[in-house]
């Protein structure tokens, strides 16, 4: 019950905009810091931080990027090559 009121306190501080992103000024964003990594870590929803009214800082969920071989494990042996990739070329370079 309590984490709901912290939630429904929290939602109430903050503006809804056109996006369905959350903004907080910088002035209320220093009490409720860790109200508010708490609700992005936990509903991984971004956080605008605005300073007068302009957006300065987007508070977001740290995610692990993919290694190469998730990003390209599907394409191995796919690919095919037209020419030899490691002599280097220069006719593209003399027309500049």
């Amino acid at each position: 019950m309590l984490n709901f009121l912290l939630y429904a306190k929290l939602k109430m501080t903050m503006v809804m905009t056109r996006d369905i992103m959350q903004s907080i000024s910088k002035s209320k964003l220093k009490s409720k810091l860790l109200e508010l990594l708490r609700y992005v870590e936990s509903e991984g929803e971004e956080i605008i931080v605005t300073d007068r009214g302009k957006p300065v800082i987007k508070i977001s969920r740290y995610y692990d990027a993919p290694t190469t071989k998730e990003l390209f494990g599907q394409m191995r042996g796919n690919v095919k090559y037209t020419e030899d990739i490691i002599t280097p070329t220069t006719e593209e370079w003399e027309k500049i």
